[in-house]
């Protein structure tokens, strides 16, 4: 084979590469390829290859999307490092867009700090836990959530939970918690309490939605809405969407707000008691 037809075949190599991981390679992968380190440094110079992170180049330029500076975040960590935690939750769609990426490494030393990159160390990860999404390495939904309980507020990760089971994701039981997960839930069951009503289960399992509180005997399902979860038109139009599929199965679905709650507390319980009967 000829220079130019070798050089062809590196270029194409590469070209395959970025495309495959969102305009990002590792040097590992450069080297794999045919290309040695002054090729790289020299394209570096020329504005071919953009340094992200030691050892990861942009091919191009370096205009990354989120999914490149994700994948690029991956491979700065080395073999059998994932997306985890708040990034994890971003590229799942159930949580906002961090300020810092997250990556996961197994084990409990060595990987070098990355600026931009907050890693977190784990004995527990399991390549059962981990796959793919958008050609990213990433944890599982149920892994995600189980690391997001232990880093969020209880009410940031309820909304995760919620999104995660709207969008029917593989969340796993053990997620269920055992309690509220808000304040305003807790305020719910002490108006329950006040004013002598039965109490109802708390965050159960109805089908396949996490109910907030639920009256099993009476079919009547509450959801409690803080405007911080549920103030949005995502939120707005996926909630509304539940308690459709909620009447389907039989359900009534009656919502009240952190003002009812707090404010109306009286009109909140009157309106329970003639639903309860």
């Amino acid at each position: 084979m000829s220079n130019k037809s070798a050089n062809a075949s590196v270029e194409a190599a590469i070209a395959r590469l970025a495309s495959r991981q969102h305009g990002v390679v590792s040097l590992a992968q450069l080297n794999a390829a045919g290309l040695h380190r002054s090729v790289i440094v020299r394209r570096t110079r020329k504005g071919l290859f953009h340094r992200i992170h030691r050892g990861v180049y942009a091919v191009g330029h370096a205009g990354l999307s989120n999914e490149g500076r994700w994948m690029a975040a991956v491979l700065a960590c080395g073999e059998g490092a994932v997306l985890s935690h708040r990034s994890a939750a971003a590229l799942w769609t159930i949580a906002p867009l961090p300020s810092v990426i997250e990556v996961m490494v197994h084990g409990d030393a060595g990987r070098r700090p990355r600026n931009g990159i907050r890693i977190h160390r784990s004995l527990t990860l399991l390549p059962s836990q981990t796959t793919r999404r958008a050609g990213i390495p990433v944890t599982k939904p149920s892994r995600t959530l189980e690391d997001l309980k232990r880093a969020l507020p209880s009410d940031q990760f309820a909304a995760a939970l919620r999104q995660a089971e709207f969008l029917r994701l593989p969340i796993g039981e053990q997620l269920e918690p055992d309690h509220t997960r808000s304040e305003l839930e807790s305020r719910f069951l002490a108006l329950c309490r006040r004013h002598r009503l039965p109490k109802p289960e708390a965050n159960v399992r109805v089908g396949p939605f996490l109910v907030d509180f639920l009256w099993r005997s009476r079919r009547l399902v509450i959801e409690v809405d803080g405007f911080g979860t549920h103030g949005t038109r995502f939120a707005f139009e996926a909630d509304r969407a539940r308690d459709t599929r909620l009447k389907l199965m039989g359900y009534d679905v009656v919502r009240f707000t952190w003002r009812q709650i707090g404010d109306g507390a009286s009109a909140v319980a009157a309106t329970l008691r003639t639903l309860l009967g």
